[in-house]
């Protein structure tokens, strides 16, 4: 049975919020506060071939959302890409799974992310024990309230501030490079040689970096909302991956010879590394501009996953997966699933709050990121091969678009996961501490949440109800172009 209805409204935006979305969800000017840190205090003055390296990745992984979209219009995004692989819908429950550790793990980006920020902008305030809470209900609040108002004023809101933004950061990236003058240097383009980390490192900070670009695909989940999805959808994908290279990838290397490349081991231990690189070169103005934008980036950031995350629950709820009918309920005036939202930012904000408490907020959203890279990197092996299967099954298999280049992009993706446990596991047997304890165990956690949990609700599907496995996924909009 094919499910021929959405509740969703149609035509609600277009090509600009539909890149924005995918924009929003990215966050450049907060990658360049907390995740881009990340990358620093692991691959050092390399950290731009990090970025680099993530953004290459990223890109090929891209290839299967957009050869997706211009097949099938749902909403579910990678879930109901992999619950439609099949005739049986197998690939659905570990690919439900999988996509909500990364949604409730990766909303430390912004709950304790923007409280790092705040944190570090104005150091005086730490003084006051556990203020960081009230950051993050507030931001939590802010993203439930933009969300449940629907999706064209929360896409025009990431629409209008990221584009701004983008233009920031090119711009003062440039000047940076410019002023810095005989100073820079191709240090931070070497993989190997005296003065690099080693490629096991770089590639371990290609798992952060990655996190740099996540985001590019999630438009996929307005699919039943922006007008000629199988034309737009695409374009969005494209535009937002030129964007994010053009506003990550120059702020990354103005970064590094900004800060200095012989003292760049210095940068991710300074409280606030960024906005001192900024302000050296770009004065007050320059400062105050990336404080605003910084701030604001995470508030879109928030608004622009509730908006995707929402989505995809929806879809999952609408074909039983997972998710009960309830979490998929639309609100009638704005034509927004107001309780998936809600419900992932409430359980999102609880674990930040449990975690920040333990480590720190800093510390609690580099752990809990590690798990969201580990996680979407999973997703998307398994889109990848879901893209294969669906076409196959469809008869629109081309060799090159639908077979080398996914499977390409999956062996990618386990080179990643094999340097990401392999500096784990070295750093927790070698260098143990409370953060790379931690990081042992979110990988541990991660592991077994999809691997196990999706082994266990597989089955269970399988066994007790596989007419909804065999109907999971197939909503598509057949009569939009």
């Amino acid at each position: 049975m094919v499910i021929t209805h959405t509740k969703l409204k149609r035509d609600s935006v277009g090509l600009l919020q539909g890149i924005f979305q995918s924009l929003g969800q990215v966050a450049p000017a907060a990658d360049i506060a907390i995740l881009l840190v990340a990358s620093f205090s692991i691959s050092g003055a390399q950290t731009v071939m990090s970025v680099i390296i993530g953004w290459i990745i990223y890109a090929l992984w891209m290839i299967t959302p957009y050869e997706f979209s211009k097949i099938k219009s749902n909403s579910g995004s990678y879930y109901a890409y992999a619950a439609g692989a099949t005739e049986k819908g197998r690939l659905g429950p570990i690919t439900a799974l999988s996509f909500m550790y990364y949604d409730i793990t990766g909303a430390a980006f912004g709950i304790l992310g923007l409280s790092s920020f705040i944190f570090l902008m104005a150091p005086e305030v730490t003084s006051i024990p556990y203020l960081w809470i009230l950051f993050a209900g507030i931001f939590t609040a802010f993203i439930i309230i933009v969300t449940y108002l629907g999706i064209r004023p929360s896409l025009n809101y990431t629409a209008i501030t990221g584009l701004l933004e983008i233009m920031f950061l090119l711009i003062g990236s440039i000047i940076i490079i410019i002023r810095v003058g005989g100073h820079n240097s191709v240090v931070p383009f070497e993989i190997t040689g005296p003065y690099s980390v080693g490629f096991s490192s770089i590639m371990f900070a290609s798992v952060f970096s990655i996190l740099d670009f996540t985001g590019s695909g999630v438009v996929t989940t307005i699919s039943e909302e922006i007008s000629k999805p199988k034309k737009n959808i695409g374009k969005s994908i494209i535009f937002a991956m030129v964007l994010t290279a053009v506003a990550l990838i120059p702020a990354a290397y103005a970064l590094t010879v900004g800060w200095g490349v012989s003292s760049i081991g210095s940068f991710a231990s300074h409280s606030d590394a960024g906005l001192t690189v900024f302000s050296r070169y770009l004065g007050p103005i320059g400062l105050v501009l990336l404080i605003v934008f910084t701030i604001n980036s995470y508030f879109s950031n928030g608004v622009s996953k509730a908006t995707a995350v929402s989505r995809w629950w929806y879809s999952a709820a609408r074909d039983h997966v997972v998710f009960p009918e309830t979490i998929g309920k639309i609100n009638e005036k704005h034509h927004s699933p107001a309780n998936a939202a809600i419900i992932w930012a409430g359980l999102s904000f609880v674990l930040d709050v449990i975690m920040g408490l333990i480590f720190g907020p800093l510390s609690a959203a580099f752990v809990l990121e590690a798990g969201t890279g580990i996680s979407i990197v999973i997703v998307h092996m398994i889109a990848n091969t879901s893209l294969t299967l669906y076409t196959r099954r469809v008869n629109r298999f081309n060799l090159l678009k639908h077979g080398i280049l996914p499977s390409l992009a999956t062996i990618i993706g386990l080179v990643v996961i094999y340097f990401t446990m392999s500096d784990i596991f070295k750093k927790f047997l070698v260098t143990p501490s409370a953060v790379n304890d931690a990081y042992f165990v979110s990988f541990v956690v991660t592991i077994l949440w999809i691997l196990l949990g999706g082994i266990v609700v597989t089955l269970y599907y399988r066994i007790k109800k596989p007419e909804i496995l065999k109907d999971a996924g197939e909503f598509n909009m057949k009569s939009r172009t």
